[in-house]
């Protein structure tokens, strides 16, 4: 989310009308004596909200955890491919490309010993 805040003033907003036409209407079809029903408007719809608030809070947090761990699992598949192409190089490059894997990566490996075989070759 970009802009929380404009989200709560808005949702704010928006469920405060929502009570106010609600009361209006209880008003008119329901009238109550002494007109006592006022906190009542408000502590009903509490815990459906607090209920809500946390569910929407566990699922966000949930499909953060199950995002966060599929990308941890491309980037093991990604280390683990790249060590099994730098397995197919001749044994010196290979070990320099392993060797210099903590400062790039094995496909920029792959790339600078692919233009030095093409240079020494011309």
């Amino acid at each position: 989310m970009k802009f929380p805040l404009l989200v709560f003033v808005f949702s704010f907003i928006a469920l405060w009308l929502s009570v106010q036409i609600g009361d209006y209407f209880r008003k008119r079809l329901h009238p109550l004596e002494g007109d006592s029903g006022k906190i009542l408007v408000w502590f009903k719809p509490l815990p459906d909200a607090a209920g809500l608030l946390i569910g929407f809070t566990f699922s966000m947090a949930v499909s953060r955890y199950d995002l966060r761990k599929n990308y941890e699992e491309a980037e093991a598949n990604a280390i683990g491919t790249e060590y099994v192409r730098a397995d197919l190089l001749p044994e010196a490059d290979a070990q320099e490309c392993v060797s210099c894997s903590g400062n790039i990566s094995i496909s920029e490996c792959f790339s600078i010993l692919a233009a030095a075989q093409s240079s020494s070759a011309d």
